[in-house]
C-alpha cells in the first residue's frame, strides 16, 4: 500500500496533477494519464507581476498582499480568467511587499502548522496595524489553491482541476493535523480527487522518472539514501531504505525528522541584520519595517551573488519615509565574501557528527510569532537526526563491521570501530538534495563534505550524492508522477504513518500537594500504520468522563518502532516521546448517563488515507461510541458522537 493513498478512485481523471505547495513558491506540473508516451510536466501560471502587468512564470510566490483600498485601481488586477481577483498573490504580493511589509502575508504554510494559534483565526500579517485587513492561514493556502485552479482551468478549460486527480504535498514532518488542514484548504476550494504526499518522497519521485529506469543501477540493496530539503520555511529530513522485495528492489520511508523552520527565510533575515549592523557603524540607524523591507531585497541579492562566484557585490536599496533622520533613501552593497561567510558558516557549519542544536533558555515573555529553530546550523540538525535514527535500518544496521560490506559501506582494509560506535549514527550511502537553498552549489557542495567527513570519520564509504533534478521543480514533478505511478506505472516508497502516537493515561493516585499525577502512555497507532486501516487497542478498560470539559494528550515518537499497539508505557527516556498539543472537548451525554459519569471503555484507533488519526472510545456496557479526530482542530465540531 502507497504511503499516503486517495481519498478516492481517480479512474475517470485524464491528468495526474502535482501541487507543491511551499513556503515561498508554489509550482503545478501534470502528466496525461491516458497518453502512454507522456512526460510531467511544469505549467507556466500567469500571475501579476506589477499593477497591470502579467507574466507567467514556472513559479507563483507564496506570498498574498492586502492592499489599501486606494493602493490600485480595479484595472490594474485584471488577471486572464477574472477582472476581480480575490487577493493579490504571487509575484506581485512579493514586490510590493517588499516596499510595504506590513501588509504582506508570509509563510502561511508555517502558520498553518502552529499548533500554537488558531488556525481559522484572521490574524495575518502578524503584527500588522488594525487598519490592515486581516486573513487566516487557512484562507490564505486556499487564496494560492484557489489562484492555481483558475490558472489550470484557463489553459485546460475542457478537463478542470476538480475532475483531475490532484496530488498536494506536504513536509514529511507535518503532523496529522496539518495534513488534515491542508486538505481542508484543498476541499474547501473544490477538490474532490485528493491525495497527500511527502515532500521529500515527491523529490525522490521525480529522480526516479528522471533517471529512465536507470535508478535500479544507481542504487542497491541495503543503501539508505538521505533525503535533504532546504525550501524558504523549512529543513525536511528523511531517510529512505533500498530494500528487496519479490526479487525487486523496492524504497521504503524509513524515517523522518522533525518539522525545523529553518530555511531560505532565515538566511534573508541573517544578510539583512548584518547590513543593518554595518550601517548602524556609519551612524545611519534604521527602524524594524526598514530591516523588513531590507530582507526582500536581500532575498534578491543572496540569489543573484550564490548563482554567479564572479559577481563581487549587489547593490541593496533601504526605502525611507522621508523621515528627517534619514533625509534621503539609504544605499549599502552586500558582497560575494560577506554571503558566502554568512551562510556558508552560519547556516552549514563544519561540526562533528555529535554536535548537536544549541537550545537556550528563551526569556518569560516572547512576541506571538513562528516557532523558528534556535540553532541556524542546519548540519547541527542532520547530525541530530541522524543520530535519533541511529537504529531506523533495523537488523541491516547492525550487519557485523568487521569485514568489508557492499550494503554497509565498510572499507576494504581498515578496521572499523566497533559495533556499538557504528551505531551511533545511521550512515546513509545515497544523498538527494532538494530545495532552492541547495541551488547553490557553494551550499550544496559543503553540505555533501560535511556528511562525508562524518562517514569518513567513521570508516565507512562516502555517500553518492544523486542528480538530475530541478530542485525548485523536483517536489511537483514527483507528485505528478506518483499519480502515474498510483495507477501501476512504477515503483513505489512504502512507508505508512511516520510516527508512533499514544494518548496519555492519567495514573490513578492519592493527591499529593503540589504534584500533579503522573501520566502514562498508550499506544494507539503503531509506526509503520497504513493509512487506511484501524486497529482495536488491545488494553484493560479505561474511564472516559463525559458531559464535562476533559483535555486528551497525545504523544508522538519517531524513535520507538517496536511499539505495538496497546504497548502501555508508565516510563520512557528523555527524547522518546513528544507530547503534542492538548485536545479540549466535552463528550456528549446521552440518555441513561449523567453529566460527570465515568464511562468504562475499550480504545480503537483507525489512521485515514490523508494520514489523521481517529480515536474511538466504546462504552463497555453498551456499545456506545465516542470519537476523538487527532486534527488539534480549534472548534467543537473535531469531535462527534455516533
Amino acid at each position: 500500500m502507497d504511503n499516503l493513498t486517495s481519498v478516492v478512485n481517480q479512474s475517470g481523471a485524464k491528468f495526474s496533477v502535482g501541487i507543491d505547495l511551499g513556503t515561498t513558491h508554489c509550482v503545478i506540473s501534470y502528466i496525461d494519464t491516458q497518453d502512454e508516451q507522456a512526460r510531467v510536466q511544469t505549467m507556466p501560471i500567469p500571475q501579476l507581476t506589477a499593477p497591470g502587468t502579467v507574466e507567467s512564470r514556472s513559479q507563483l510566490a507564496s506570498f498574498l498582499y492586502q492592499p489599501h483600498e486606494h493602493e490600485m485601481n480595479a484595472s490594474a488586477r485584471v488577471l486572464p480568467w477574472t477582472n476581480e481577483p480575490k487577493a493579490l498573490v504571487g509575484a506581485i504580493a512579493r514586490n510590493l511587499g517588499a516596499k510595504t511589509p506590513i501588509r504582506l502575508v508570509a509563510s502561511a504554510k508555517s502558520w498553518l502548522c502552529h499548533a500554537g494559534v488558531n488556525r481559522r483565526d484572521a490574524f495575518l500579517p502578524a503584527g500588522s496595524p488594525e487598519e490592515v485587513e486581516k486573513i487566516s492561514p487557512l484562507k490564505a493556502t486556499e487564496c494560492y489553491l484557489e489562484h492555481l485552479q483558475a490558472a489550470w482551468n484557463h489553459v485546460h478549460p475542457s478537463a478542470p482541476l476538480s475532475e483531475q486527480d490532484v496530488t498536494i504535498t506536504v513536509p514529511a514532518s507535518f503532523d496529522p493535523a496539518a495534513r488534515d488542514l491542508t486538505a481542508e484548504a484543498a476541499r474547501n476550494v473544490g477538490f474532490v480527487h485528493l491525495t497527500l504526499l511527502e515532500e521529500p518522497q515527491a523529490a525522490l519521485y521525480n529522480w526516479i522518472d528522471n533517471s529512465h529506469e536507470q535508478w535500479r543501477h544507481q542504487v542497491s540493496i541495503g543503501d539508505i539514501v538521505l533525503v535533504v530539503d532546504i525550501g524558504g520555511g523549512t529543513t525536511d529530513l528523511s531517510l529512505v531504505e533500498v530494500t528487496e522485495e519479490e526479487g525487486n528492489l523496492s524504497l521504503k520511508r524509513i524515517a523522518v525528522g522533525e518539522h525545523i523552520l529553518l530555511g531560505g527565510d532565515n538566511m534573508d533575515l541573517a544578510l539583512a541584520y548584518h547590513l543593518k549592523i554595518k550601517l548602524a557603524k556609519e551612524g545611519k540607524e534604521l527602524q524594524p519595517w526598514q530591516v523588513q523591507a531590507m530582507t526582500h531585497a536581500c532575498r534578491d541579492a543572496k540569489e543573484a551573488l550564490l548563482n554567479d562566484p564572479l559577481l563581487a557585490s549587489v547593490p541593496i536599496v533601504v526605502p525611507s519615509r522621508g523621515s528627517k533622520l534619514l533625509g534621503t533613501t539609504l544605499k549599502t552593497e552586500l558582497t560575494q565574501q560577506e554571503v558566502q561567510q554568512i551562510l556558508v558558516d552560519g547556516f552549514f557549519p563544519t561540526v562533528m557528527v555529535d554536535q548537536h542544536p544549541q537550545q537556550r533558555n528563551r526569556g518569560a515573555l516572547t512576541q506571538m510569532g513562528l516557532p523558528y529553530a534556535q540553532d541556524a546550523g542546519i548540519t547541527r540538525h542532520i547530525a541530530a537526526f541522524l543520530s535519533k535514527q541511529a537504529m531506523a535500518q533495523g537488523e541491516a544496521q547492525a550487519t557485523p563491521t568487521d569485514a568489508f560490506n557492499p550494503f554497509m559501506g565498510g572499507i576494504p582494509g581498515m578496521e572499523n570501530e566497533s559495533t556499538s560506535s557504528m551505531n551511533d549514527f545511521i550512515k546513509p550511502s545515497v544523498l538527494l538534495f532538494n530545495g532552492g537553498v541547495l541551488k547553490s552549489s557553494l551550499l550544496a557542495n559543503r553540505l555533501e563534505q560535511t556528511i562525508n567527513d562524518w562517514l569518513t570519520h567513521a570508516q565507512v564509504q562516502v555517500a553518492k550524492r544523486l542528480t538530475g533534478v530541478d530542485l525548485d521543480l523536483a517536489v511537483a514533478c514527483g507528485a505528478a508522477y506518483y499519480g502515474h505511478v498510483r495507477q501501476g506505472q512504477g515503483v513505489r516508497i512504502r512507508g505508512g504513518i511516520a510516527s508512533s502516537y499514544y494518548v496519555g493515561i492519567e495514573s490513578a493516585m492519592p493527591a499529593i500537594p503540589g504534584m500533579a499525577p503522573p501520566m502514562e502512555a498508550l499506544c494507539v497507532a503503531p509506526f509503520g500504520m497504513e493509512e487506511g486501516s484501524s486497529v482495536d487497542v488491545p488494553s484493560q478498560q479505561f474511564g472516559l468522563v463525559i458531559g464535562q470539559p476533559v483535555n486528551f494528550q497525545f504523544f508522538g515518537s519517531t524513535v520507538r518502532r517496536e511499539d505495538s499497539v496497546g504497548t502501555h508505557l508508565d516510563y520512557w527516556n528523555e527524547g522518546e516521546l513528544e507530547e503534542l498539543p492538548e485536545i479540549q472537548v466535552s463528550l456528549p451525554v446521552s440518555e441513561g448517563r449523567r453529566e460527570g459519569d465515568i464511562v468504562p471503555v475499550t480504545l480503537a484507533a483507525r489512521v485515514t488515507e490523508l494520514g489523521t488519526l481517529y480515536l474511538e472510545a466504546i462504552a463497555a456496557d453498551n456499545g456506545q461510541k465516542w470519537h476523538v479526530e487527532f486534527n488539534v482542530r480549534e472548534d467543537a465540531n473535531a469531535q462527534t458522537q455516533h
